[in-house]
């Protein structure tokens, strides 16, 4: 294949991706609002549009399905066929058809892999009337009518019959009805109808009218189709594609640039010290602040090229939510809010699956069917709301349901049946504490194992790639009233702010959005409770941790004064002891899993200002590691 070819075999990839990423949701929007013309006529074009690339391609397995699938949604919009669930079904398998078709087409370049037959009869038995789904309903057959105000219309500075309409050009009214705003193709047809035995002749609006008889729809779908090929203005253009490789590569650059931003302020601060009275030593100081600027400046142009709505990322969920409340015979309402909140992509690549498990649980195990939610006073139809925010520098969803709630007895009772705690920590453990076990890894609630859930592997996956990007998430729950899950994940996760500390000379980097607060103690104030060293702040028993024991580094046993810097994963908390605050830092995240796989509590390393390499501290790790302290009688 050509460059040329391989280029637009890309471009149509990747439009008819974005085109089918919003598929779904319309298909879910239109089943309950099955009225929505404007909405059907933009899933037929993007259908029509599809079909015609494909076309252009060579790809016939791609354009016999999308064209049996234009066909039917073709009668919805004439109103040869009423918009039905059995027909959203139809349609939406045959969608998921042409992502298998396209992702043939992506792996081998071909479409013949994938096997169309079985779609292809059941859509023509649909288009051809053998199947109930295809006869229209009696809703159907006599639609009823939408308000038409005529007056508008009427008031509306019409031409003349004389002058626009010569007798034998029927289309040019549809033409002039349509291409001037007067009203749609429908209002036209219902304008007509109510009024051309009703207009006086002498008017010009009257005289249109009386000599429409031989207007015909097909005239005005004529009209209506020439208006929208009619080409727009010219316009420059306000977008351009760019892979997201190239942006991969641009933040990489900056990474180093930051990096080399810091190494020389640091360097320039020390000859500030050193030489003050330099007058070439100030400039210098003065073009570090202007370069500092700058690469700020660059740097924040730079993640907003690589931002995109998390609608992108929510625009799956509406048809699964669709299929699982079918298939478990529940009725679940979704409300989305937010789907303008901006995320990194990679943060925005990495929250998708953790998303899908968690609505797939909210409708699973929290959202009762219609009859146990009659049964508690309940509307039988339940509500699922995911809401995404800014919260300074993260992004927070909230994924609530007004569903059965989780039972803390049966999370304690699996708990120590799989013997993932025991009693003595359980004991201890308050009710947010006993309601995030199900995170743990293997724990299961379900009673069957189904396709839907029960494998006791979905909420462990959800934390764990939740924290590959510095996230975390928490869990919300009330007995008969529904739960909420509260996901927090960085803005981006290729530089952060951090706070630099010191242990034993060597020097670590804790992530800033972790930290609560930093103290300084003595040697007296830390305590010991069954030989683990706490320190008691604020009226909360804080377990420590010493970075020095963590990774091995000798320590000097006759240091007094210590720091501990407190940081917090939801509501849990650790102490980590260190013997110096050093700065806070900007700092690039450079993978090191090739090399540090086994190393826990570890996320990443950077380069300081110095030239030195640091190792950038998982929090979420260390306070889950202080999960330990429970057996010993202490709340995290």
């Amino acid at each position: 294949m050509s460059d040329e070819m391989q280029e637009i075999l890309n471009d149509f990839l990747t439009e008819s991706n974005e085109m089918l990423e919003v598929l779904d949701q319309r298909f879910v929007t239109l089943e309950s609002d099955p009225n929505n013309t404007d909405l059907l006529n933009e899933i037929f074009r993007a259908m029509h549009s599809m079909k015609g690339s494909a076309g252009f391609l060579g790809f016939n397995h791609l354009v016999n399905v999308a064209h049996r699938g234009e066909n039917i949604l073709n009668k919805l919009r004439q109103g040869e066929m009423a918009v039905s669930p059995a027909i959203i079904s139809v349609i939406l398998a045959t969608v998921d058809v042409i992502k298998a078709i396209m992702a043939d087409i992506r792996e081998s370049g071909t479409d013949t892999h994938v096997a169309t037959d079985a779609i292809a009869a059941t859509l023509d038995d649909i288009i051809n009337g053998k199947t109930s789904a295809a006869m229209p309903t009696a809703a159907a057959a006599a639609p009823v009518q939408p308000k038409v105000e005529t007056a508008p219309i009427a008031d509306t500075a019409v031409p003349s019959a004389s002058q626009v309409l010569p007798a034998h050009t029927a289309p040019t009214l549809g033409e002039i009805l349509v291409n001037e705003g007067l009203a749609s193709k429908d209002q036209v047809l219902d304008a007509l109808n109510a009024q051309q035995h009703q207009a006086d002749p002498k008017t010009p609006l009257g005289e249109i009218l009386l000599q429409a008889k031989a207007i015909t729809e097909r005239a005005l779908d004529q009209a209506l189709h020439k208006q929208e090929k009619q080409p727009k203005p010219a316009e420059e253009d306000a977008t351009i594609r760019v892979e997201t490789k190239r942006l991969d590569s641009v933040m990489n650059l900056v990474g180093e640039l930051v990096l080399g931003r810091n190494r020389l302020i640091k360097i320039g601060t020390q000859l500030e010290q050193n030489h003050e009275s330099d007058p070439q030593v100030r400039v210098l100081s003065e073009t570090l602040a202007q370069l500092n600027l700058v690469t700020t400046d660059l740097q924040l142009a730079v993640m907003k090229t690589r931002m995109l709505p998390i609608k992108k990322v929510f625009a799956k969920l509406p048809r699964m939510v669709r299929d699982l409340s079918q298939k478990l015979n529940k009725q679940v309402r979704l409300e989305m809010r937010g789907e303008e909140t901006e995320l990194d992509k990679s943060v925005a690549d990495e929250i998708g699956d953790p998303l899908v498990h968690l609505v797939r649980n909210a409708i699973d195990h929290g959202i009762e069917t219609p009859a146990e939610r009659q049964a508690k006073g309940k509307p039988g139809e339940g509500q699922l709301t995911i809401a995404a925010s800014q919260e300074g520098n993260s992004i927070v969803i909230r994924i609530n349901d007004d569903g059965r709630g989780i039972p803390v007895d049966k999370i304690k009772a699996k708990a120590l049946a799989k013997g993932l705690i025991s009693e003595a920590e359980l004991a201890t453990m308050e009710h947010r504490e006993v309601l995030n076990l199900i995170f743990l890894p293997g724990f299961s609630t379900a009673e069957h194992v189904t396709d839907v859930s029960g494998r006791g592997v979905g909420m462990d996956v959800v934390r764990t790639n939740i924290r590959k990007i510095n996230g975390s998430v928490d869990l919300e729950s009330e007995p008969g009233k529904g739960s909420q899950i509260i996901i927090k994940l960085p803005l981006t996760i290729a530089i952060i702010q951090a706070l630099m500390v010191e242990v034993e000379q060597s020097i670590f980097a804790i992530p800033l959005s972790t930290v609560i607060e930093a103290v300084r103690i003595s040697r007296t104030d830390i305590k010991t409770i069954n030989g683990r060293e706490v320190l008691h702040l604020r009226d909360r028993v804080l377990p420590l941790i010493r970075l020095a024991q963590e990774f091995d580094i000798p320590t000097n046993s006759e240091r007094e004064r210590f720091y501990v810097v407190v940081a917090a994963l939801g509501d849990r908390r650790v102490g980590v002891v260190v013997d110096e605050l050093r700065s806070q830092e900007e700092v690039v995240i450079k993978s090191i899993w090739d090399y540090l796989e086994t190393v826990k509590g570890v996320s990443g390393a950077t380069i300081t200002g110095e030239g030195k390499v640091v190792l950038i501290l998982d929090t979420s790790e260390l306070v889950q590691n202080a999960r330990a302290w429970h057996s010993n009688g202490v709340a995290v």
